[in-house]
Parts: C-alpha cells; structure tokens; sequence
C-alpha cells in the first residue's frame, strides 16, 4: 500500500510528456473540478434512484391500503363529502377529478385497484415511466376527489412524483433494466465516459429541490416563532393527545429530554442546505440524521404517511459509498432476480442499444430528444418552484396576478410552525339509536346518555382528524350536511342499531397553564326514517 501512495504521489509531482499542443494534465483536473463538485452535489446516484423508486411505490401502497379504510366516507356520493359538496366548494377539482366522474363504491374502488397495479409496477420498475405517470394522475385525482382530509405530505408526494417523472428510476434495480428497456448507466460524450453511476441534470437538481426547499422554509418559520429557539416546542407537541402515536402518550415527562429533541431537530433543519452545499460522509451524515428523525414520527405521532414519504424523498441524497456497501450485501440476491426476470419476462427493448428509436417505432421521439424535452421541463419547474416557495416565505414578492389567482403564504411549509398550536381539538360524535340508546357515531360502541366534554375521544385516524378540524372552522352548511347524513348511516353500519339523530361537536382544551376547555357544536340533525 505505501508502495502505491509512493506511485501516486509520483504521478502527481511529476506531469507526464505530452504531445505537441496537449493541454497540462494538471490544467485539464483544475478545470473539470468546478464540474466535478457541481456532478457531486446536485447529480444523483442511479442506484439511488432506485431505491426511491421502490420506496415511492411502497408509500403509495400503503396510502392507498390507509385510504381504503374509509374509501366510502370520503371518496363517494353516500359520504362526508358527495360531488354536489364538492363542486360547491372546488368546481375546478371537481371537474379535473376522475374519481368524482362517479359516486358509487364500485367505480371508485376500481380506481383504488388500478392505482395499486400502477404502484406495484412503480416498485418493480415495470414500465417505470409509464407507472410513475399513471401513479401521479390518479393520485392528483384522488387528492382533488376530497382536498378536506389532505396535509402536508399529500403535496410533497405529488411533487416527489412530479420530478421523479423527469429522472431515469428504472435505470437501476428493475424489470425494465434486466430486460434492456431501460437507459443505459453510462453515456459517452466526445470519447469521453461519464460517471456511469450518476444521473446529473436540471431533472436531477429538481428532485433534490423539492426536498430541501421543504426543510428550509420550514427551519425559516420555525426560527420566526418562539417555542423553538426557546426549546419547549416538543413537548407542546406532545401535549396534544390528539396527535399521541403508539408511544406518543408513553413518553417520559422529562422537560430536558424533550428541550434536547427540540434544539436536535430545529439543528437538523438548519442545517439542511448540506445536502446540497457538502458531498460525501457529510452529506449521508445529514441525511441519515434526518432520516432517523422521521422515522421516530411513526412511533411518537399520528400524522399518517408523512413520515414515510419524507423519509423516501431524502434516499436520492445518499452518496455512492453508501450504495456500494447496499450492493455488496444485496448483490447475490439482486443478481438472481435480474437473470429470473430478464428469463422470464424478456422481450425487445423500447430503444435500441444506441439510443435510437427501433424501426416501426418512427413517431416516437428517440432518447436524446425525450431527454432534451425533459431537461427543460425540470428547469422551467425548478425555477419556478424557487419563485413560489421564496414568495411564500416572504422574501419576494408575488406578482398580481400570481395573488389573483393563488396566495403563496397559504401553501407554506409550516408544520408546527412557527409555533406548535396550544389546542388540543378532539370530537363528541354522539348518535341517538331508534332503541333510544347512545353511541359514538365514529366508533360505534355504546356512550353515556349524557355525554361531558371529558368524554371527548381523538380521531379515527389522520384524515378524519384534519377532515373535522376545518369543518369545525368553517362555515360550510352543505358539508355539515353531508356529514351528519353520513353519519346516520354509520352506526348501523357498526352493528349497533338504526340512528333516529346525530350531533357533531368538536372540544377545545388549552394546554397552556390555566387553560380553558370549551365545546364547538359542528351540527346536529334528525335522521331519515327508514
């Protein structure tokens, strides 16, 4: 070893001879190394690529399978929110929403079934751009059937998919790989080989800018209030028993702990940038610490899938080293599957080996023009997500007709931001059966004949919760409407009788010393007779 360091640094203080009118090789590393640094930082590792692509269509199985629990209460006509509800409040999303062309369970479901294959074929990396196009159109529709019950993650999801559309993620790892459909890893410019394992590119930095601008306007609003750099904005969070996990209420209450979770996290925020900014150990270091950080939300929060999809959007950062050591474990395996699947499912390439499209394929743009198209849609995107998000944080300002039509400040990242909110909202759903009895119209089990604000209970799940919230803030008759209807049903529908009425009542208690607690009655109605 000392031997080869010897060489190398031989090599290096020595420049080799060189041709008449060859450049210094030593010229030739200075000026490829701005290059080199910008391929480090804003390129992505195919191999990375990958990996989010198998984790991107996992997230939207499981946001399927979590939405498919209450697919008719929030997805059809006999639910909380019918098409009319909807067009009142969202014409535009009711038109553009192919899961409100109809109302009924069935037609919905069938939606719910072709978003699954769609996913299923995302993750195997079956027809990857194709997959990851249909995913993105029925989950656009399925967000506009009801923008009620969405958060946050919902729209960093969209845009995952959105940019993940422009980039190569069946390059590697995949059904379209082992059977020669996909790019190839390395292309060849001016006799010169790139790095056959980093996919660089307007497209490339578009991923990588949905995530951080998602972490940097957050650490913006956070740093704006005053729980966090006062360091009590944890436990302020897990104060609100509506959002306790599986271990959100088993945490200890130990104020030093928790003050350390506040400063670990808003640091990791802050020091977001170096996913971009730094390469290497530091990079996979910020990375990972982020990663970690969200994970452990699965445990502590009730806050759905948002902690799976951000810890899928931060895979594209993990450098190559960390990829080599993934393969080095799973390569005899993946070695396997890709013979079995290149056997078993062979077939002509779309492109042939050259990039050129196949003969009898002659309308269909090759590679290099597909490539092009894409490079300057991400770079039209990516500017235009710098703009929206700057705006939103008030650092620019919004053109008049950007306020006409939308104001930016309202689609900020701002969870817990700049402050955790100090209500703790949870909900009396109280359903009076034909045999006079009472039952929880949400939970379907027997409650008291009179039932105190102490007998509140949290929400069914996320969705519901967000769902109730906003209709408790808001005057909407048509969707209190639709809801207490929905809600007569529902009890029967739990096995506990026929409901003669239903009441809807949200109960707000202040978690700050001396808090108040008080009861907001969303609605109340008589049931049709059956």
């Amino acid at each position: 070893m000392d031997d080869d360091r010897e060489r190398a640094d031989g090599d290096a203080l020595t420049e080799p001879e060189r041709r008449p009118g060859e450049e210094p090789t030593d010229r030739v590393a200075f000026r490829r190394r701005p290059r080199t640094a910008v391929r480090a930082r804003l390129g992505v590792d195919r191999r990375a690529l990958a990996a989010f692509r198998i984790a991107l269509g996992t997230v939207l199985l499981v946001d399927l399978g979590l939405r498919a629990r209450n697919l008719t209460a929030f997805y059809t006509d006999a639910g909380v929110l019918p098409r009319a509800a909807l067009a009142e409040a969202y014409p535009l999303g009711a038109r553009l929403s192919l899961h409100a062309l109809s109302g009924a369970t069935w037609a919905v479901s069938l939606l719910f079934l072709v978003a699954g294959v769609a996913a299923v074929a995302l993750a195997l990396g079956h027809r990857t751009r194709l997959a990851t196009a249909v995913s993105l159109l029925l989950l656009a529709s399925l967000q506009a059937r009801n923008p009620f019950a969405l958060n946050a993650g919902d729209t960093l999801l969209w845009q995952l998919l959105g940019a993940g559309l422009l980039c190569p993620l069946g390059a590697r790892w995949s059904v379209d790989a082992a059977r020669g459909r996909a790019p190839p890893d390395a292309t060849t410019r001016g006799g010169e080989r790139a790095d056959e394992d980093r996919f660089v590119g307007p497209a490339s930095a578009l991923l990588l800018a949905v995530v951080l601008v998602v972490y940097v306007a957050n650490a913006v609003e956070k740093l704006r209030g005053t729980a966090w750099p006062r360091g009590d904005a944890v436990e302020r969070v897990f104060r609100l028993t509506y959002l306790h996990g599986p271990l959100g209420g088993h945490l200890p209450e130990a104020p030093a702990l928790l003050a350390t979770a506040t400063y670990g996290w808003l640091a990791l925020l802050v020091a977001s940038p170096l996913l971009v900014a730094s390469a290497g150990r530091v990079r996979a270091a910020v990375a990972g610490g982020l990663l970690a950080a969200h994970l452990s939300m699965t445990l502590a929060l009730q806050i759905g899938v948002f902690p799976l999809i951000s810890a899928t959007a931060l895979l594209p950062f993990f450098p190559p080293f960390v990829w080599d050591r993934v393969e080095g474990v799973a390569g005899p395996t993946r070695e396997r599957l890709r013979r079995s699947v290149g056997s078993t499912l062979g077939g002509p390439a779309v492109d042939g080996p050259d990039g050129r499209v196949p003969k009898g394929c002659a309308g269909v743009p090759d590679r290099a023009t597909r490539e092009r198209a894409a490079a300057v849609v991400a770079a039209v995107l990516l500017a235009s997500l710098i703009a929206w998000n700057g705006m939103a944080l008030g650092l620019v300002d919004a053109p008049g007709p950007v306020e006409t039509a939308a104001d930016p400040a309202e689609s900020g990242w701002t969870m817990f931001a700049p402050d955790p909110p100090t209500t703790d909202a949870l909900v009396l759903a109280t359903a009076t059966t034909a045999d006079g009895d009472r039952v929880d119209a949400l939970y379907g089990d027997p409650v008291a004949a009179d039932r105190p604000p102490s007998d509140a209970r949290t929400y069914p799940d996320a969705r519901w919760r967000k769902y109730l919230t906003l209709l408790a803030g808001d005057e909407a008759p048509v969707r209190v409407d639709a809801l207490l209807a929905h809600l007569c049903d529902r009890p029967a529908g739990n096995a506990v009788g026929d409901a003669t009425s239903v009441t809807v009542s949200t109960v707000e208690t202040d978690v700050t010393e001396g808090g108040e607690t008080r009861v907001r009655k969303i609605g109340t109605s008589e049931c049709r007779s059956r």
